[in-house]
């Protein structure tokens, strides 16, 4: 497919847009990992960081994003079964021309900043921009930028697959797999890894590091962060740790959720405890954590194994946090409790083994920490691909 944007090796800037959508925190970090990759890689260029959430009335802003806090939370089957049964191409697709039939004025919002903007490549960190992306391609004199499905799972569901798409940027050789089994081209699909902040890549020294935070050095840590909203069982999860009899020190991270952060901070605990709101050095702490105890979200586990840190798996959510858990056991590089009562024999079994350590080796044998840089590198090679075939 031809575009009309100018090559990579011309003097000319590009023009980028990062579209995404608050719907967890993981699709906004990758977004920001897109953003801080792309200036260091061509910093003349234009790069704007969109959240198609400026474009939601309040209460469908308030559906999107708490709603889908609240449905893992308290409802996880039922997200599963939506997940399972829309992750079929002939489904998406359906779907998706529904949507297009009655346009929302979100998306007809979102169709006229891109057609304003002209960007020459649209990022997608989330599905929701690659319908719109194709709505305008469709029309005759609709903008055409070159649009980079980047897949923030182990796992491809179907709504990251569109008609639009030029390149698909996914985590691991199985992913790729799965999008050519239901069709894509092999060659319009790129392993890079999840995109991540570069600061997963910083060396540090973990005992000045320890020094900083306030940590014991002759104590291991066991880190349980808990997202950006806050979610997950680690009230239960702290209870249950102080059941373990190996001496430990545990940092907790509850994200957005203050009223977590305080009812925590003000528990007493078997083991020396931090307990921290949203934490900005996220790399600093999983630079000292021996393992994580964390749902595994895309990003998550994907910082984890940058840093070559293994994994505590527990109680994944059906849908793509499972399918994140099952790349993550077949590759050895996390353990799965799918109870939290399960969790002292398993931390006990753990501390100080060999199969910590060799979760850790397997761990930093599948982290892929350019993987942003790897994804702009290779988006600006197609252009000059696609540009130099224009010019021709």
């Amino acid at each position: 497919m031809r575009h009309g944007f100018p090559t990579a090796r011309s003097t000319h800037t590009m023009r980028i847009l990062i579209a995404t959508v608050t719907a967890g925190n993981g699709h906004v970090a990758a977004a920001s990992a897109m953003n801080e990759a792309w200036r260091a890689l061509r910093p003349a260029d234009v790069v704007e960081q969109l959240d198609l959430g400026k474009f939601f009335s309040p209460l469908h802003r308030k559906i999107v994003s708490d709603g889908y806090v609240k449905l893992v939370n308290h409802a996880p089957e039922l997200w599963g079964m939506m997940f399972a049964r829309s992750d079929q191409p002939k489904t998406a697709r359906a779907l998706n021309r529904v949507r297009a039939i009655f346009p929302s004025n979100s998306r007809l919002r979102f169709g006229r900043y891109v057609t304003e903007f002209k960007p020459d490549v649209v990022l997608c960190t989330h599905y929701f921009p690659l319908e719109t992306l194709n709505h305008l391609r469709r029309k005759p004199r609709g903008p055409r930028p070159m649009a980079v499905s980047i897949v923030t799972d182990f796992e491809a569901h179907a709504l990251w697959m569109d008609g639009c798409v030029d390149l698909y940027c996914v985590a691991a050789e199985e992913t790729k797999a799965r999008l050519v089994a239901r069709g894509a081209a092999p060659e319009s699909i790129v392993v890079t890894g999840i995109p991540i902040s570069a600061r997963f890549s910083a060396r540090l020294n973990p005992k000045a590091v320890r020094k900083s935070l306030g940590l014991r050095d002759d104590l291991p840590v066991l880190l349980v962060p808990s997202g950006g909203f806050g979610m997950g069982p680690v009230a239960q999860i702290l209870a249950q740790l102080d059941k373990v009899a190996r001496p430990f020190q545990t940092i907790v991270v509850t994200g957005h959720n203050e009223e977590l952060r305080r009812t925590l901070a003000a528990q007493d605990r078997a083991h020396p405890t931090q307990v921290l709101g949203f934490a900005t050095n996220m790399h600093e702490l999983m630079a000292v954590a021996d393992f994580l105890i964390t749902k595994p979200g895309g990003l998550t586990s994907s910082e984890a194994l940058a840093m070559g840190k293994p994994l505590i798996v527990l109680n994944p959510i059906p849908g793509q946090e499972a399918a994140n858990s099952d790349f993550l056991l077949e590759r050895g590089a996390a353990a799965k409790v799918n109870r939290v009562e399960d969790l002292p024999y398993r931390i006990e079994q753990l501390l100080g083994s060999r199969k910590l350590a060799e979760m850790a080796r397997a761990a930093r044998a599948l982290g892929r920490p350019d993987a942003a840089g790897a994804i702009c590198r290779e988006v600006v090679r197609r252009a000059a691909e696609v540009g130099s075939t224009v010019q021709s």
